[in-house]
């Protein structure tokens, strides 16, 4: 069911490209300014009494400007959206950002133990996965700091007004 999706997709995109094609021409050829504006528009604004080559060179102008401000906006969109990734994989591997990560334990803590999963507030889930004790404790929403290590990809829990961290690896 998922193939026969993914092939109809494939299909529609391939038949349509044609079209996006004649779109595009379509936009290449509006950027005139004569041909982009009404007559009404074109005089209003003056371009009437320019000269061919100065309507050319106008035109010229404002097509590399266009082009210039489309350039940046796509660059800025790219560096928003690798920001956004970097947050949400953080603690995946060693992708994402190396700065501390600082939350709060949803619920209750009573403790760290092996294997025992700890929901942030953040919507992530982090595991500890080496043996580590803080008995004795219980807190209600205590505030955390997950860091990473210097080396390799292994990150540290530690909860608030304790020196204890515990070994953790995100799973969600």
């Amino acid at each position: 069911m998922k193939m026969s999706r993914l092939f109809l997709s494939v299909a529609l995109l391939v038949a349509t490209s044609p079209v996006f094609a004649q779109d595009a021409a379509k936009d290449a050829h509006l950027g005139k300014l004569r041909e982009a504006m009404t007559d009404t528009e074109f005089k209003a604004a003056g371009l009437d009494k320019l000269s061919p080559a100065e309507l050319a060179a106008l035109d010229e102008w404002l097509q590399r400007r266009v082009g210039q401000q489309t350039a940046q906006a796509v660059q800025q969109a790219k560096q928003e959206g690798r920001k956004e990734v970097e947050q949400e994989t953080r603690g995946f591997f060693d992708f994402g950002t190396a700065e501390p990560i600082k939350s709060t334990i949803v619920g209750a803590f009573t403790g760290f133990a092996q294997g025992r999963q700890y929901t942030l507030a953040n919507g992530q889930v982090w595991e500890q996965v080496e043996a580590v004790s803080l008995a004795g404790v219980r807190r209600q929403d205590p505030t955390v700091n997950i860091t990473p290590s210097r080396f390799g990809n292994k990150w540290f829990l530690k909860i608030d007004g304790y020196n204890t961290a515990a070994p953790v690896r995100r799973i969600k």
